[in-house]
């Protein structure tokens, strides 16, 4: 059975409560050149990693991941709503699989003056290895999906924090390995977590492909 490889976790940072767009109290500089760091370690995993999803075909002429610019706008701080009884989902995935997640949290956000909302998960098969004991995954779709990102929609990753908010970066949203590789399953974010904007922030698209 396809699987998908264990995800790609960034590090996240402490920013202000305040939920809004773009809450960081950290220089822009020191931001983006943390970011960009981490970007060009990414390309250097999937050029000559052991666990690099990149098809044979595609290394050798591999320059890079395509991403837009970092903007320290896009570091959200979304308030955090429980559910009072979670459901447990089996998520479609581009394949047969069905793994399944903890409906876990809503985390509503403010851009650009317009009200958002996205449903955060815990992966079950996930939530008891070591170091993913308090990783969160955030699925979504926005107004770039299938035009500068990928039509199957893009992941966030995150960490359950002692607070009733969340920080969600979306510069490091990324593309699931399915967009490198077909032999891939990925899960599909569910309809519910579309957001009506452009994020253009993040992984764009990998050469067009649209596994």
């Amino acid at each position: 059975m396809k699987q998908v490889l264990i995800f790609i976790i960034p590090f996240l940072f402490s920013f202000s409560s305040l939920i809004s767009h773009g809450q960081t109290s950290r220089p822009s500089s020191v931001f983006k050149k943390e970011l960009v760091k981490e970007r060009q370690q990414k390309n250097t995993d999937f050029i000559s990693g052991v666990q690099s999803p990149l098809d044979d075909s595609d290394k050798p002429g591999f320059q890079g991941l395509n991403y837009f610019k970092p903007s320290s706008s896009w570091v959200i701080k979304a308030r955090i709503e429980k559910y009072e009884t979670p459901d447990t989902i089996k998520m479609r995935t581009t394949t047969e699989r069905l793994p399944l997640y903890i409906v876990y949290r809503k985390a509503n956000f403010r851009i650009n003056n317009k009200e958002h909302e996205l449903t955060i998960f815990r992966n079950v098969g996930l939530m008891n290895k070591p170091g993913y004991e308090n990783y969160l995954f955030i699925p979504f779709t926005d107004e770039t999906s299938g035009n500068q990102t990928y039509g199957g929609g893009r992941y966030v990753d995150a960490y359950i924090e002692d607070s009733e908010f969340l920080t969600i970066d979306f510069n490091r949203a990324y593309n699931p390995y399915c967009v490198y590789n077909k032999k891939y399953s990925c899960p599909i974010p569910p309809s519910g977590n579309h957001l009506t904007i452009k994020v253009n922030a993040g992984e764009k698209l990998f050469k067009n492909h649209s596994y």
